[in-house]
């Protein structure tokens, strides 16, 4: 569930709606924390020049300071590198009793984000893929929705709908920056079911099958959203206006990959100011 931006990338959380309008005045503190705990984190896993290694013991370090300040215990000093970070957490776990869980997940994936991409390595399947969705992306939505005091399980998974359908929105969107950094979201099996050769993938070849591969993708992508838009009905006032807005930024994404024919492997689609008015229109009939 994450945001009112054109681009669909959960990596860098431009789709968090931090503090925007649309979001009520007394959780913008909260959603903020939220955000800047998670910005850090993926920065942790993916900036600058660091080796897989100091990237792993920094995101270790990271986590042992959310327990220490924020765990069972949670009596810690902050680390100064993260201490902002850290007392706005503090803050908000005090105040709105965050489940400490979805936070380690999100750890969990940037752990496995950066193990990944520092062994070239690819997901095995669809489950093994929903799986690193359901803790890099679902938190998000989870989080969100634990402040809107929305909680039946119904939402909780029509969430997961969404914010799994942005996360692989993201990956679709992206293969032509991700695969020459070492990210490969195809999956293996996808790969065998297509008869795209790695080696291809690898050179970015938009090759019939790669095209069919990749409009596949699009299609349940879309199916997914679809089974998650309902939620925009249960999460109260102004942050379902926002929450409209992401669904269909998303969905907009999925229509420019189409009018491309799918050739993400050479072009990566992006959103122009048009779109948003088309977002915008399909937002107030949802």
């Amino acid at each position: 569930m994450n945001s009112s931006s054109a681009d669909t990338r959960i990596g860098h959380y431009e789709n968090f709606p931090v503090a925007s309008v649309l979001c009520p005045a007394h959780l913008r503190a909260p959603i903020a924390a939220i955000y800047h705990f998670a910005r850090t984190a993926d920065d942790i896993a993916d900036e600058g020049d660091a080796t897989a290694s100091e990237r792993l013991q920094a995101l270790s370090d990271y986590r042992q300071q959310l327990l220490d300040v924020v765990g069972p215990k949670g009596a810690g000093l902050a680390d100064p590198r993260w201490a902002g970070v850290f007392t706005a957490v503090r803050r908000t776990m005090d105040s709105h009793k965050l489940p400490l869980q979805l936070l380690l997940d999100l750890l969990d994936a940037f752990q496995q984000d950066i193990e990944k991409t520092r062994d070239q390595s690819a997901y095995r399947d669809e489950a093994e893929l929903r799986d690193y969705c359901r803790r890099s992306a679902n938190p998000i939505g989870r989080l969100l929705l634990h402040l809107y005091g929305v909680s039946d399980a119904q939402s909780l998974q029509q969430s997961d709908a969404i914010c799994t359908a942005l996360q692989l929105i993201n990956f679709w969107q992206d293969p032509s920056v991700d695969i020459p950094r070492g990210r490969f979201y195809f999956t293996e099996a996808m790969r065998t079911e297509h008869g795209v050769a790695q080696a291809d993938l690898l050179a970015l070849k938009q090759t019939p099958e790669a095209t069919r591969m990749v409009a596949q993708c699009v299609r349940e992508a879309r199916a997914l959203m679809a089974q998650g838009a309902p939620l925009v009905h249960a999460v109260p006032g102004r942050a379902g206006w926002e929450l409209r807005l992401v669904v269909q930024g998303g969905l907009r994404i999925l229509d420019k990959i189409e009018a491309l024919h799918y050739a993400t492997l050479r072009q990566r689609p992006t959103l122009r100011s048009m779109d948003f008015a088309v977002m915008l229109w399909r937002a107030l009939w949802m």
